[in-house]
């Protein structure tokens, strides 16, 4: 079976990283994975299993999500778009001409929908959309509606990462809910620069993990605050921040993505903040790694206040070493978190809040080795590879079967 997977995200990220999780041990299912991706640190990860590859400079995204759907000067983004619409004709021509017959297309995200019609369009095979971010739900909107009529006429299966992304989309649609998966595996070769970071750490603090790109809108300044009251109580807490800032947009690209608030490197400001508001000593930017596993093993609780009202990668990925979470959604769902066993829900952009779920695990050090516990065997029931991988394979044989019977075959 040969899937076309197209990634328009370039950067490694949360989204390309599930890809890589899921798509890994289907090449022991008899499926031989081709990759059309946007040139960016993802590759390294695809070129690994990828029969073949194809990079672009970029590809054309439908940006229709809760954070990012286009309103006011957000129709800059536009441009964008256009821009990269040859690239993204062209990249999908010259993988028609090399690669001939694809039997199934999978786009990583719904915002890869345009990429996805001219690919299903080109090699006449069945198309399979990931959904991995909540949808912008508006029903007066003529974006809205016109999304969703291209998922009805042009996707043969949808998958959604979880019951709250589910929840977006629209009810009349069949949605297969495969949640993403990790493999928690220790490198044989250490990021010995993180451990010796790790290594200062206070014996005895709480230790409260971020994980991800240091972007605004995934709560790393409502963290910055919490931090700030929690140690204005005396509170042992140290704060882990893994990750670091995407690309470095410059000349007219960052002010029209200044002006649409679609800005997102923050690294430079936050470290200044950390400095001015004195907590150097408890919050740690400790930068990007590949060993992530290690440093998930070294954290009490991972937090995960984002603004995407969802929980993230982080909370099942700190999981599989017994790590609870605090997350900002409004309404979870059991598959992901369960507020009070797996975790502590609260409200976004709350800093209060925040630093007050941080505290209940500081002075409830049974709260977390028991919710611990608890998310591990979540983790575990939902988000192993192998098992994730032939619900996915599944999906597959059944739009392969249904092209099949609606030509006569």
């Amino acid at each position: 079976m040969k899937v076309l997977y197209i990634d328009s995200d370039g950067p490694l990220g949360g989204a390309s990283r599930s890809l890589f999780e899921v798509v890994r041990p289907l090449s022991a299912e008899a499926v031989d994975p081709y990759f059309v991706a946007v040139e960016g640190t993802a590759l390294q990860f695809y070129r690994q299993i990828a029969k073949d590859s194809m990079t672009t400079r970029g590809l054309t995204k439908f940006d229709n999500t809760r954070y990012s759907h286009y309103k006011g000067v957000r129709w800059l983004v536009v441009l964008r778009e256009i821009f990269y619409l040859p690239f993204t004709v062209a990249v999908l021509l010259r993988a028609k001409r090399k690669w001939n017959r694809i039997d199934v297309i999978h786009i990583n995200e719904f915002l890869g929908i345009i990429p996805g019609m001219i690919a299903k369009w080109l090699f006449r095979a069945p198309l399979v959309v990931h959904a991995r971010s909540l949808a912008w739900q508006d029903e007066h909107s003529l974006r809205c509606r016109w999304l969703k009529k291209r998922l009805r006429a042009n996707a043969s299966a949808v998958v959604a990462i979880d019951q709250n992304v589910r929840a977006t989309l629209p009810a009349d649609i069949e949605v297969d809910v495969i949640q993403n998966s990790f493999t928690p595996k220790v490198l044989s070769s250490p990021d010995r620069a993180m451990l010796a970071r790790l290594d200062g750490l206070r014996l005895g603090s709480l230790k409260v993990g971020f994980v991800g790109n240091l972007h605004r809108s995934k709560g790393i300044f409502d963290l910055l605050e919490a931090a700030k009251l929690v140690k204005a109580t005396g509170r042992d807490v140290e704060f882990l921040i893994v990750g670091g800032g995407t690309v470095s947009d410059k000349g007219l690209k960052a002010w029209a993505l200044n002006r649409a608030g679609l800005a997102q490197n923050v690294q430079k400001e936050l470290t200044e903040r950390v400095s001015v508001e004195g907590l150097s000593d408890i919050f740690h930017l400790l930068g990007p790694t590949v060993d992530i596993q290690r440093v998930y093993e070294r954290m009490d609780v991972v937090a995960f206040p984002s603004h995407f009202d969802a929980p993230g990668r982080p909370v099942f990925e700190a999981a599989f070493s017994s790590v609870p979470s605090i997350v900002a959604v409004e309404n979870p769902y059991p598959d992901t978190l369960v507020h009070g066993e797996t975790g502590l829900v609260i409200p976004a952009r709350n800093p209060q809040k925040l630093a007050e779920a941080i505290m209940h695990f500081a002075d409830n050090r049974d709260d977390v080795r028991r919710m611990g516990r608890n998310a591990r065997q979540l983790a575990e029931t939902n988000c192993h590879p192998e098992s994730n991988a032939k619900k996915l394979l599944a999906v597959y044989t059944r739009v392969i079967r249904n092209g099949r019977s609606n030509h006569g075959v």
